[in-house]
């Protein structure tokens, strides 16, 4: 008897326990982003229906990581708690030191303190919005050498994340004595969630060893990113995930992680290496501005919880239903003709605003504008990648960014199938009103980071 396959995808959970979600009309929610600067973040959450901002911190956690809550110890010192953390983390990424964090920027502030300064330059394959702002901060220079498909949204390359390995080559040729860490950010969010090769990570660990350069991850969605190398690479379609993450750690010196990702944390984060002496400096700086090494600004509580996420985001079952589960809304959307970021990521889909709302010039944000209209027609919160966060220059002039996105990132266990139904039908009704939405412009910004803060205001035709 051949064996039956289910077409659909069921989530591996049941839900425990639900919060209410508040159902405005459109009339409100026009209120609620003037009165927000036409800023997404500005925004108070129980205006928002579907909360697709970000999917950091936002995710549900388990049973067992509520479970794990309770028994956290909060000893300031030497915890229990410490100690469950730091195995877990070890089983995955097996680095002689490990550095907690109260979430994964803080991680990159400690590191790029201490390798950045003026005259360095820090490639990637590309730097998101925190790491950029963190190595800019320490007077360094963020370069991204990204692969030539990553920058084309239309492109079925399915490793469209990698590091163009020539590119990287030429850098390190001419200005190796000044580039104190090569970085490279799985999965890549800036690019539409796409992810990097094993292949790739081994090449740019060749180019490193030649350089006498060290190779860190961003590693804060590295499950999504061993899935796809399982799914798509050759000769890994019957590895275990926990093995290739353990390969991919060991290629790199070392690691920044956004605990709020992958490891279906709340808050958290962690610094990584082997090490001694550049640990020992980040440990001086951990203490000084987080904690102490055995807790880094995290509760014991939290600590349990990251842990058991651990355990949690390595399972095929869940893994298998995270990655389908994005991929249906993003191709649903693709065959409604709304154009999106081809192959579908992992932790969110991203629709091309540049090419939806051609008559919108990129210096007039295409990308706010149709985060915009995705909030005021249907309660979608989303978030702009493009030029409001990456358009500022170094000099701080600006410049259109290499593509104008809008980020749906979907929060883990947390919505079901009816709710991306209704975000197809919401996207659908923005797409049929494309035309009709207006440019937009800056009214005030910080210097940094302007995307969090700044606000604007429609363009009048």
């Amino acid at each position: 008897m051949s064996r039956w396959e289910p077409r659909t995808i069921i989530e591996p959970f049941r839900i425990h326990s639900v919060e209410p979600l508040r159902i405005t009309t459109e009339q409100q929610r026009a209120a609620a982003i003037r009165a927000a600067g036409y800023n997404l973040f500005n925004l108070r959450a129980e205006d928002v229906l579907i909360d697709l901002l970000t999917d950091s911190g936002t995710g549900a956690m388990s049973r067992d990581q509520w479970a794990a809550i309770q028994r956290g110890d909060e000893s300031y010192a030497g915890s229990p708690s410490w100690f469950i953390f730091r195995d877990a983390v070890q089983e995955l990424f097996p680095y002689k030191h490990v550095i907690p964090t109260h979430q994964g920027r803080a991680a990159e502030r400690i590191l790029f303190e201490v390798l950045g300064g003026p005259g360095k330059v820090v490639p990637n394959n590309t730097h998101f919005d925190t790491t950029r702002a963190n190595v800019e901060a320490s007077g360094a220079t963020p370069v991204d050498l990204l692969v030539a498909e990553g920058t084309d949204p239309g492109s079925r390359h399915p490793f469209k994340g990698n590091m163009d390995l020539v590119a990287l080559e030429a850098l390190l040729a001419e200005r190796a004595a000044d580039v104190p860490v090569v970085m490279m950010t799985i999965t890549n969010n800036s690019g539409g969630g796409q992810p990097v090769s094993l292949a790739n990570l081994l090449a740019v660990r060749e180019i490193c060893d030649r350089y006498e350069v060290p190779l860190f991850l961003d590693a804060c969605r590295f499950a999504e990113n061993a899935w796809f190398i399982r799914e798509r690479e050759a000769g890994m379609g019957d590895r275990d995930v926990r093995d290739i993450v353990r390969e991919i750690a060991g290629v790199a010196d070392g690691m920044t992680m956004s605990a709020k990702k992958d490891p279906m944390g709340n808050i958290g984060g962690w610094l990584a290496m082997d090490d001694d002496e550049l640990a020992e400096k980040c440990r001086n700086l951990l203490i000084l501005t987080e904690g102490f090494p055995t807790y880094g600004g995290l509760a014991g509580r939290d600590l349990e919880a990251l842990a058991q996420g651990l355990a949690e985001v390595i399972d095929h079952d869940y893994l298998r239903y995270r990655i389908s589960s994005t991929a249906y809304l993003g191709e649903a959307l693709d065959r409604a003709g709304i154009p999106v970021v081809m192959p579908i990521g992992g932790h969110a889909v991203y629709l091309d605003a540049r090419a939806l709302l051609r008559h919108v010039d990129p210096m007039s944000y295409p990308g706010q504008s149709l985060a915009v209209a995705l909030y005021e027609i249907g309660g979608v919160r989303g978030c702009e990648i493009g030029t409001v966060m990456f358009g500022v220059q170094p000099d701080g002039s600006e410049q259109p960014a290499a593509m104008d996105l809008v980020r749906l990132a979907i929060p883990r266990r947390t919505y079901t199938q009816s709710h991306i139904d209704y975000v197809i039908e919401v996207c659908e009704e923005v797409a049929r009103r494309a035309p009709d939405l207006p440019g937009y412009r800056i009214v005030e910004q910080p210097r940094m980071l302007r995307h969090f803060t700044a606000s604007f205001e429609p363009l009048v035709a």
